[in-house]
């Protein structure tokens, strides 16, 4: 495909600023987390302003990009498919018992687990918050086992998560797509995501800072969207899932989890929820509204069903069009059911 290859000049230019030590363990280290200048540094033993040369000539090659996120600026491997398949090329040429390498790994681990204190701390700080509202609804492993089945088990190559938090549903999708995104506007909870997703193993998964109302993604780029107990906090949810939809893919797949209709003011009042849940209708008409069939609707009733307990909802809605020979889009003729 005329996007997958590299012209002459580029190539020479990406080779010749991958062609020296401390960017090739960039590249490497890279590979396995996103990191700070500031970690970087910690890492390689070097100033920040030679840190910071290195990145800008990786960045300048389109080996890499920079993701700014608050007062921070995280530097990740490019997801360009040429950029990366060069990057993966030379990776793979790299002796992964190099002495060199192999130090810069155990720093890495260091500077990991310096991240998972300071995030053990701050989910401490809150989990209180988060466990009053866990106890009024069905277990979190009822949930995400409903949201599994409604996935099903075949493999897809992309997801997308809004309000990712603490990534738990990049996690729990981890062995079905190629390759996740996370997306919050909270530098703090990435943070415990990041820890999160490295301590289960999970490689194929990037989080970043970003709008839930104006994405950093381009249109129409993944197989899956999830917006798991996001809306009740938005200002405006029928927006965020008119933007969710544009990045679906056609025939490619939004699931939304939330709660239902309730009178729980005390959400609102000490939890910051915008919204005390919502109907099959009123989302289904904003999935409709965006271009997704519904295709199913299901809810999940705690078993003492009192007036103080919370059903959680799914809908999980489908892009309307296909893919045909060519690649374009077209209109399905009819709803899948």
């Amino acid at each position: 495909m005329v996007d997958s290859v590299i012209g002459l000049d580029a190539l020479v230019a990406s080779l010749r600023a991958a062609g020296e030590p401390t960017r090739l363990r960039i590249l490497a280290l890279l590979a396995g987390a996103d990191l700070t200048v500031k970690d970087l540094t910690t890492i390689l033993g070097q100033s920040q302003p030679r840190i910071s040369r290195h990145l800008k000539l990786l960045t300048d090659a389109g080996l890499i990009l920079r993701a700014p996120e608050g007062a921070w600026a995280y530097y990740r491997l490019t997801e360009d498919d040429a950029g990366a398949r060069l990057t993966d090329q030379l990776l793979m040429q790299l002796d992964p018992a190099d002495p060199t390498l192999a130090r810069d790994r155990e720093r890495l681990a260091a500077v990991q687990r310096a991240h998972a204190e300071a995030a053990a701390a701050y989910f401490a700080a809150n989990a209180h918050a988060w466990d009053a509202i866990r106890s009024l609804h069905v277990p979190e492993d009822a949930v995400e086992a409903a949201m599994r089945r409604l996935v099903g088990p075949k493999p897809f190559q992309t997801m997308l998560d809004l309000g990712t938090g603490t990534g738990r549903i990049l996690e729990l999708f981890a062995d079905l797509f190629d390759r996740g995104l996370g997306i919050d506007a909270s530098a703090a909870m990435l943070s415990v995501a990041r820890v999160n997703l490295a301590k289960a193993g999970v490689a194929n998964v990037r989080v970043r800072q970003g709008d839930i109302f104006a994405l950093p993604v381009p249109p129409e780029s993944y197989d899956l969207v999830s917006l798991h107990q996001v809306l009740h906090y938005l200002e405006d949810p029928a927006g965020a899932i008119e933007e969710a939809a544009r990045a679906v893919r056609p025939g490619g797949r939004l699931l939304v989890v939330d709660f239902a209709p309730h009178d729980l003011e005390f959400l609102r009042a000490e939890h910051a929820h915008r919204r005390l849940g919502f109907s099959h209708d009123q989302v289904s008409g904003w999935l409709a509204q965006a271009g997704l069939d519904t295709v199913v609707v299901e809810d999940l009733t705690p078993e003492r069903a009192s007036p103080a307990d919370l059903t959680v909802t799914l809908w999980l809605g489908r892009d309307r069009r296909t893919l045909v020979a060519d690649g374009t889009a077209t209109e399905r003729l009819e709803t899948i059911g």
